[in-house]
């Protein structure tokens, strides 16, 4: 098991370090099929690694200084308070029912990714660089509160809803956008573990193994992410996520007949 996890890790951490998220969205059905943890243990984990491996991302960005981090601490902030009424009503579900749902939201992440939309939206920046907060705040909270919830209620990041948010909402660059999503779900994942801390004990062995695999994939990751063909990346990754997704439902449909 422990194997699987490092395996597991590295194809988490090349993802986040390359798109800045995507990779929660396989963590948890990763631990519950392949590695075989309970559903309350899984999201925990995924949460812990994911959020470890976002911060370590976002080293390289740091220096580069793609980070809008007035949005990312109002993002970051609006989704940690939200984050606890998602775990409270992740408690009230059937794992089935969590994981199905899980299922649905990996289907309209990846249609999401495979739509062809313009680099940029309803900005928030203005010509000279500066940020019109007076319609940027409402979306930026808006926005935070949404993620905040399924962070708390699916285990994820959220990296893969953020992204789009950040760049066809709000109107950031995809640089930008990128560096700033790695902040806001390093803050989600906190908000997350924290929120479901206590419900299932967590695995040491599988969760070193497999954040120490992140941790080196998002660096190597982010390193080489600048030369290569984001658009082309997010479409296989758009697929990934469709496979993920139908085997999930095929599991939740066999433990329904069973």
């Amino acid at each position: 098991m422990i194997a699987a996890a490092i395996g597991l890790g590295l194809l988490i951490g090349a993802l986040v370090g390359l798109l800045g998220g995507g990779g929660s969205i396989l963590a948890v059905p990763a631990l519950v099929y392949v590695v075989g943890q309970p559903l309350p243990q899984a999201v925990a984990t995924s949460l812990l690694v994911v959020g470890i491996t976002a911060v370590v991302a976002l080293l390289p960005r740091l220096r580069a200084r793609q980070i809008a981090w007035r949005i990312a601490i109002v993002f970051g902030a609006a989704g940690a308070a939200t984050a606890f009424a998602g775990a409270a009503v992740n408690r009230l579900l059937p794992d089935d029912v969590v994981l199905a749902l899980f299922a649905a939201l990996m289907i309209a992440a990846g249609v999401r990714m495979l739509q062809d939309k313009p680099a940029t939206g309803a900005a928030c920046a203005t010509d000279h660089g500066t940020v019109n907060w007076r319609r940027c705040l409402p979306r930026t909270l808006a926005g935070g509160l949404v993620v905040g919830f399924l962070t708390g209620l699916l285990g994820v990041g959220g990296g893969f809803l953020i992204i789009p948010v950040l760049v066809i909402v709000l109107g950031l660059p995809m640089t930008t956008a990128i560096g700033t999503s790695l902040v806001i779900v390093a803050v989600n994942s906190a908000a997350g573990f924290a929120a479901h801390a206590g419900e299932a004990p967590i695995d040491v062995p599988i969760t070193v193994g497999f954040t120490a695999a992140a941790v080196i994939a998002a660096l190597v990751a982010g390193r080489l992410g600048a030369g290569l063909d984001t658009a082309r990346l997010k479409r296989w990754f758009a697929w990934l996520v469709f496979v993920v997704a139908a085997l999930v439902l095929v599991q939740v449909v066999v433990g329904l007949v069973r």
